[in-house]
């Protein structure tokens, strides 16, 4: 499976405005509601009964929208995916497993975890980086 970049579409400032986007969205949440923004644990409680359903669709929504709305204002790079659907779904099926039992994602205990200085979080992220070197390592140089 290999994924490509449209990097002569690619600009820093989108990149630099989505970023601080996903710190100010982070922060509200936390500063208005209490609670961590991390996706996988907000997802996962959409699947399970629970009164606090409004603002967890509703922050889903801005996650799906606001791409969609960019796309309307802005060209975005286009990714090239040499992948079948099998394949992306098995891939999605195993990064939720692995959320799962690493108590968040990359989201959760990157950007959230982080700020709020939890060690656990630091070492899901440095085991979240090395992984992703490694996968590349192996698909760019050893198959």
């Amino acid at each position: 499976m290999m994924i490509e970049v449209a990097w002569d579409q690619f600009t820093p400032w989108s990149a630099l405005a989505g970023g601080a986007l996903i710190g100010l969205a982070a922060a509200l949440l936390v500063l208005l509601n209490g609670r961590i923004a991390g996706i996988s644990g907000v997802l996962g409680a959409l699947l399970q009964p629970s009164a606090e359903r409004g603002w967890r669709l509703a922050f889903l929504a801005g996650l799906i929208g606001a791409p969609l709305l960019w796309g309307l204002l802005a060209a975005r790079p286009a990714p090239r995916i040499d992948a079948g659907w099998g394949l992306l779904v098995a891939a999605g099926l195993l990064v939720g497993l692995g959320t799962r039992y690493g108590a968040g994602c990359t989201s959760g205990h990157g950007v959230c975890g982080l700020a709020r200085l939890s060690p656990r979080s630091l070492v899901a992220t440095l085991v979240f980086m090395a992984a992703g070197f490694a996968a590349v390592f192996v698909a760019r140089h050893l198959l």
